[in-house]
């Protein structure tokens, strides 16, 4: 009777890990998204979400514990010290996690950056995620959880479209399905920043291949101060 218990267990489970991730409804996204900033994510607005944060229970850099080296000095220059401790180890995670066509993990000061080019993550001719772009995310997903004293940015970005608001709605589009996809999984939407930039700060030339470049979802992922 226990090995069929198993058994069955062992069916459910490969059962489970073959169906497809499909978005939810557009109309329930404010539910999954509620407790997140749809702004960019500047330092003025980090300071104003901290008290959200650390009320959803979130964590400040300077609550990771020091090496005991740091037990003694300035307590600015530990923390700083701390900070790109955490972001490198950060940092090596991911890169040594996402090591795929169409993604890159890229350092910018203490910020880490994800770049994930839409076709790497969703699928080509439907506005949702892929079977690999959802394998991708829940890679990500289970670092960001590990590493949880910071803020994330989910931006948003298109090819050089002659529709302005298009290429708005579109880039906004990609950064919510990236965001409810976190949210789902149990990353906190009192961590993120949500923004749609459109054609805004391309990466490429707009030339064939340029244009599938710059469609993409930029996760940018700052320590928590």
């Amino acid at each position: 009777m226990q090995i069929k218990k198993y058994i069955l267990f062992a069916v459910i489970s490969l059962m489970a890990g073959c169906i497809q991730y499909h978005s939810p409804a557009r109309n329930t996204w404010s539910q999954y998204l509620r407790g997140a900033s749809f702004t960019d994510m500047t330092e003025t607005a980090r300071i104003a979400k901290r008290p959200v944060f650390l009320g959803a229970g979130g964590k400040l850099i300077s609550s990771i514990d020091a090496p005991d080296a740091m037990d003694y000095g300035d307590k600015a220059a530990n923390d700083n010290a701390i900070s790109v401790n955490y972001m490198a180890n950060l940092e090596f995670e991911l890169y040594d996690a996402l090591r795929k066509p169409g993604i890159s993990v890229q350092r910018a000061g203490t910020d880490v950056v994800i770049i994930l080019v839409r076709d790497a993550i969703m699928e080509l001719d439907v506005a949702d995620i892929s079977p690999d772009g959802a394998d991708t995310l829940k890679t990500i997903t289970k670092i960001l959880k590990k590493y949880d004293a910071t803020f994330l940015e989910i931006a948003g970005y298109t090819d050089a479209m002659r529709n302005r608001q298009a290429a708005d709605a579109l880039s906004l589009d990609m950064a919510q399905r990236v965001g409810v996809f976190f949210s789902q999984y149990g990353i906190s939407t009192a961590r993120m920043f949500i923004v749609g930039r459109g054609a805004a700060r391309p990466i490429a030339a707009q030339d064939d291949i340029g244009r599938l470049t710059n469609r993409r979802v930029e996760i940018r992922i700052v320590p928590a101060r």
